[in-house]
């Protein structure tokens, strides 16, 4: 296989405007392969959509001119780790070609803002984040104690009967009762649906039932990663009024919390915990060394010193006693500080934090923040709820059925489990939070974008529901998805074969195993 590529016409200047900042007489290809690895190491990671993003109309790059060689392997084993995917796989040169204008297209954008900024300070920095990654142990991402947090959320104690379709001969009504302790484990859903097969309007009628159901005492966040465009609000304009939920789209609106302030403010022990907890998922996601986290830490710890009145810093705070320490410097831990502050993706002041929990969000995120900001402030978000929940201490099971607090839908899941950073808090999510109240709705493309290396998350998920996908015949996938044994399996299979859109298989408990039906979907129901 012969990786020869071609950059962006764009990048075509850029690979020399930046080779100048080399030593004389460096070669062009090198600044492509320092490009191509740190794109990789962003945790940029690109999906099929995204395979058009550049063209290729400027620097040619033949596969020995681009390796020299010596380095071919080494990087090919680069994009099959960063990927899961085998050497001989016909994405590579696409996936190379891709990462080397990313990175590019990244670097180009630092030295253009910091005209103070050297070649030297780059490989410095970066060489100096790569061996902190090898020295470092892995964070734990459990919930941090906070004795006054002082938020309260209205619980519903009964049982939550959602229809979820229609028998497909008889038009009977079918119910699943996702909180009946007696019939599931965990209250986790997972659905998996190709564009077009009725998931989303599937999940939009879930919630809208929810919410009725529960006369509103069971709340609900839907994290949406595609973004909504103006028209696409207009049309569930009759969704967001009947359910009372606000739809906030990033960033032209701030979301109503302050991330920091799951941290307890008065105990000191538990204060430094907090803070710490913050520092690591602002460097998980923009890759800032040890030393930025220290002054990450400091700046953090003077911020809450400095407020007598008992509230929690907001990030503009923080980031401005950042830029105290650091002066004119800016690197990687400035740039996301000053994107995250400047783009107010965060409300500055919370008056009520028991707002936030008692109410319906439609989070929004547009496609034009980088990806560093978008998993950064959406994992801030989780962080928080999973802390204010786990703090708030487990619900009763009632008559047999697990008092609910909040559901948490996350749509284009299959986003997330790409971005390896994300695996470790989702898992821990999905594993502590159940016995919350909480429940965490995920809803993917595929399903084998669930099992990620040594961790399946459908595993996590009691109740799931398959659409129609893409890959109906990995048989030994959509058992385990469905958790199947191989006589159920061989009836679901049959039932696959005839799947349309708007139909699926389930495992709900209150149907024969592999059964197919016709789901409900919003805009018939409404």
């Amino acid at each position: 296989m012969q990786i020869n590529i071609r950059t962006s016409g764009e990048n075509q200047n850029v690979v020399t405007q930046l080779t100048r900042k080399l030593p004389g007489g460096t070669k062009e290809n090198v600044i492509a392969r320092i490009a191509l690895g740190y794109s990789l190491s962003t945790g940029k990671r690109f999906t099929p959509q995204e395979f058009s993003s550049y063209d290729s109309q400027g620097k040619e790059y033949k596969d020995h001119i681009l390796f020299d060689g010596q380095y071919r392997d080494f990087f090919i084993a680069l994009i099959c780790q960063a990927y899961g995917i085998t050497k001989n796989d016909e994405l590579i040169p696409k996936y190379i070609k891709l990462h080397v204008d990313h990175g590019l297209e990244k670097i180009n954008y630092l030295f253009e803002h910091n005209p103070q900024y050297t070649f030297f300070d780059f490989l410095t920095e970066y060489f100096s984040n790569g061996v902190d990654a090898i020295e470092d142990t892995p964070e734990s991402f459990d919930s941090v104690e906070n004795r006054n947090q002082h938020i309260s959320k209205s619980v519903f104690s009964g049982p939550i009967n959602i229809k979820v379709g229609y028998n497909l001969t008889t038009g009977e009504d079918i119910y699943c009762c996702f909180n009946n302790s007696r019939l599931y484990n965990n209250q986790h859903i997972a659905v998996a649906g190709k564009s077009g097969s009725g998931k989303t309007q599937f999940a939009l009628e879930f919630l809208r039932q929810l919410h009725k159901k529960t006369q509103g005492q069971v709340n609900f966040l839907f994290l949406d990663f595609k973004g909504l465009s103006e028209d696409d609000k207009s049309k569930m304009s009759d969704f967001f009024t009947e359910t009372h939920t606000e739809c906030i789209s990033a960033p032209h609106t701030p979301f109503p919390l302050n991330p920091v302030s799951f941290i307890d403010n008065i105990n000191e022990k538990n204060k430094l915990v907090g803070i710490n907890k913050f520092v690591d998922i602002i460097a998980k996601y923009s890759n800032i060394g040890k030393k930025q986290q220290q002054t990450l830490k400091d700046a953090t710890k003077e911020a809450f010193i400095k407020h007598k009145d008992g509230k929690h810093p907001s990030l503009k705070e923080i980031y401005d006693l950042v830029l105290d320490t650091v002066g004119e410097t800016r690197d990687t831990l400035t740039e996301i500080m000053e994107r995250l502050s400047e783009y107010e993706l965060f409300a500055s002041k919370v008056n009520d934090p028991s707002i936030f929990l008692n109410n319906n969000y439609y989070f929004s995120l547009s496609g034009e923040l980088d990806s560093t900001v978008r998993f950064t402030s959406i994992f801030l978000i989780i962080n928080y709820i999973f802390n204010v929940f786990t703090n708030m201490g487990g619900t009763e099971v009632v008559d047999g059925n697990r008092s609910m607090r909040y559901v948490l839908m996350i749509d284009e899941a299959h986003d997330l489990f790409r971005e390896k950073k994300s695996l470790e808090i989702l898992e821990v999510l999905l594993r502590k939070i159940r016995s919350y109240g909480v429940s965490i709705v995920l809803l993917s493309q595929g399903i084998s974008e669930y099992n990620q290396g040594n961790f399946d998350f459908s595993q996590e998920c009691e109740t799931a529901f398959l659409l129609p996908i893409n890959d109906l015949n990995n048989t030994k996938a959509i058992n385990k998805f469905l958790g199947l044994s191989e006589k159920d399996g061989s009836r679901a299979m049959r039932n696959l074969e005839k799947l349309e859109n708007g139909q699926c298989v389930s495992n709900i408990k209150e149907l024969p195993k592999g059964e197919l039906f016709e789901v409900v979907q919003y805009y018939k129901e409404k």
